[in-house]
């Protein structure tokens, strides 16, 4: 499903408890995701000269952690994704979770570090136009 369609028809709707009880889950993989993503950073240069030489047969140290990375990422952000969760920004670690509020759909919205959601917004709109759930209880 496109990231585009959660605005439409998403595929979970969450209760605030139901989003709440996997922020645990979300610590563990959006850290395994950041953890790795810094060493695609760390290697990215080796990598790309090493890729620039392979005609000739090139190689690198660094390739196996690179693709393992890779993979690694992917399997993480595969996994959220099948929770029902929208990754929005990998490197704040934001997620939303489609919710019903007010008899419409919006998401509730949650940050890496966050103890447990207290934000929400419209589908339309993000993170910076986020309010306090007890706003509009």
């Amino acid at each position: 499903m496109a990231h585009d369609d959660y605005e439409t028809s998403p595929e979970r709707l969450f209760s605030l408890y139901e989003a709440n009880q996997l922020i645990p889950q979300l610590q563990s993989h959006l850290t395994t995701v950041q953890q790795r993503k810094a060493v695609l950073a760390r290697t990215r240069e080796e990598v790309r000269k090493a890729s620039s030489k392979a005609h000739y047969g090139g190689g690198t140290a660094v390739g196996a952690h690179y693709v393992t990375s890779l993979q690694d990422i992917s399997a993480n952000l595969r996994a959220i994704h099948e929770l029902g969760v929208v990754v929005k920004d990998i490197d704040l670690g934001l997620c939303d979770f489609p919710h019903v509020r007010e008899g419409r759909v919006v998401y509730l919205c949650w940050k890496l570090g966050e103890r447990e959601i207290r934000w929400w917004h419209e589908l339309t709109t993000g993170y910076k136009d986020r309010c306090p759930l007890e706003d509009h209880v």
